[in-house]
């Protein structure tokens, strides 16, 4: 329960009328999708979880002894989950494409602002990843960081301990007209962390404020 990414989809919903939204209901302790499908790590030497993850967050083993998944089951999970979520998101990204001439996928996560096992102190609130600039456009990088940074009362940070996922690495190629970005919310921005992980909506609604202007400033964004 403490490693979900909770109310991600209630928190951006207000703001999503002019986007599509493309997400799974899989949990990641089945099969992460924001994980290489080969079980490659995305941070080579630091603590992570994997494609099908051992451990949670904080370092402690999921499975009893005896049912930890094989690779066959490794193999089912991503045929099951894993592959119709990237067919899905990869099929909206060249409509739109299609479309426009280019294409943004902004990658919405969240997470715990304490987790010793993955970091050290307290996550900033904004974690902007753009694989150190190479997913997307560097104007656009530049925008949405500067929107994080005017935050009153926010701290963010572009391409810190989370700079963007497998979703972002694959999908982000700017030569080809495709811009990523991953944003990673500290969950102490909308949400009580501990259990009963409750939705706050008077800091929610403070949070919405800057989503909502990273969502415009996308929209209203053209290659140059």
């Amino acid at each position: 329960m403490a490693d979900t990414d909770w109310h991600i989809d209630h928190l951006y919903a207000p703001l999503c009328s002019e986007v599509t939204c493309v997400r799974t209901p899989v949990h990641r302790y089945v099969i992460d999708v924001n994980r290489d499908p080969s079980g490659d790590s995305l941070y080579p030497g630091q603590n992570t979880t994997d494609l099908c993850p051992l451990t949670d967050f904080d370092g402690l083993p999921i499975y009893l002894d005896g049912q930890i998944p094989d690779a066959n089951e490794v193999a089912r999970r991503r045929e099951t989950y894993h592959a119709p979520y990237h067919a899905a998101l990869a099929a909206e990204l060249q409509r739109v494409k299609a479309i426009h001439g280019f294409a943004m996928l902004y990658d919405c996560h969240s997470i715990r602002s304490v987790i010793p096992y993955l970091f050290d102190g307290t996550l900033p609130d904004f974690n902007i990843g753009t694989d150190s600039g190479t997913t997307c456009a560097p104007d656009l990088e530049r925008q949405v960081h500067e929107v994080c940074r005017e935050a009153e009362g926010f701290s963010t940070v572009l391409n810190g301990r989370f700079k963007g996922g497998w979703t972002t690495r694959n999908y982000g190629c700017p030569s080809a007209g495709l811009h990523a970005i991953q944003m990673e919310l500290a969950q102490s921005t909308y949400m009580l962390e501990q259990p009963p992980w409750t939705f706050l909506d008077a800091r929610a609604d403070r949070t919405r404020v800057h989503l909502k202007t990273i969502l415009q400033t996308l929209l209203d964004w053209r290659p140059i």
